[in-house]
């Protein structure tokens, strides 16, 4: 086993701390007592009661999730199925032209995303609500899960299509039956990422929210305008255990079916 540097331990940590320490502080903070978050007056979990009693900070959260459930699950499916057409349809007729379009929104400015988006609706006549932030987020976090399963499908082993076909299965059976559970784990790593970029999402969902539907983070940064509250760091310490165990329940599922999949794999190569 090698033996690590002091400067790699030092990059390490210091990393680290500067990625997590703020979390850490706004999550001791959200137990504070004090109405001044920058001063410290004892232990107390009544921010949390009152964060409960906040019918803004609820509705938004409610339309937050139901965003972030819906354009997460539409962006896996379109997202897939793009992967699958590049990486199986070989080259064909625009293919340029269509892998470019997929990967726009990786690059592009959110600003301009958000301001072309708010146009698009305003010229089609579509009001602004929940229905405009979920094609909002469905648009630019669908890229993101046609990465993650891209290139999930190119180390995949196209043989074993193959001998299903050879088994007699169809096209759509074979992917049902092979290709998907063997790059699900690809799959819930996309909707998982769609997911949080949805519930992250300010820039985008600015541009294309409306009166009757103010999510999350939007509701976070007009209230930040006006002070931090105690409230606030509360609502982010909820926000950062779901976002946890969400994280670690994900990576234990795909690492049991990563396990599965190899001893299929291995019982398959045995056989054969």
């Amino acid at each position: 086993m090698t033996k690590m540097s002091w400067f790699n331990v030092t990059s390490i940590t210091l990393g680290f701390a500067f990625l997590y320490l703020p979390m850490v502080i706004l999550v001791i903070y959200s137990f504070n007592a004090s109405q001044l978050v920058t001063v410290w007056a004892g232990f107390s979990t009544k921010w949390y009661a009152e964060l409960l009693q906040n019918e803004a900070f609820l509705d938004a959260a409610w339309v937050t999730l139901q965003v972030a459930v819906m354009s997460s699950t539409i962006a896996t499916l379109l997202g897939t199925m793009a992967a699958y057409v590049l990486v199986r349809s070989g080259r064909f007729w625009g293919r340029t032209l269509f892998s470019g379009m997929i990967y726009a929104p990786l690059v592009m400015p959110e600003v301009i995303t958000g301001l072309s988006l708010l146009l698009l609706f305003i010229g089609i006549g579509l009001d602004r609500g929940v229905l405009t932030i979920v094609l909002a987020h469905t648009t630019f976090s669908m890229c993101y899960v046609s990465v993650v399963v891209s290139s999930r499908l190119m180390t995949f082993d196209q043989s074993l299509e193959e001998a299903a076909l050879d088994l007699g299965c169809s096209s759509f059976d074979a992917f049902r039956l092979v290709t998907l559970p063997i790059i699900a784990p690809a799959v819930i790593s996309g909707w998982l990422l769609a997911f949080t970029l949805s519930l992250d999402d300010l820039v985008i969902a600015s541009f294309t929210a409306g009166p009757s539907a103010t999510t999350l983070p939007i509701k976070i940064f007009s209230a930040v305008r006006l002070g931090v509250s105690p409230e606030i760091n509360a609502l982010s310490t909820i926000m950062i255990a779901i976002v946890a165990v969400g994280v670690i329940s994900a990576s234990l599922v795909s690492k049991r079916n990563s396990l599965r999949i190899q001893r299929d794999e291995q019982a398959a190569a045995r056989a054969a």
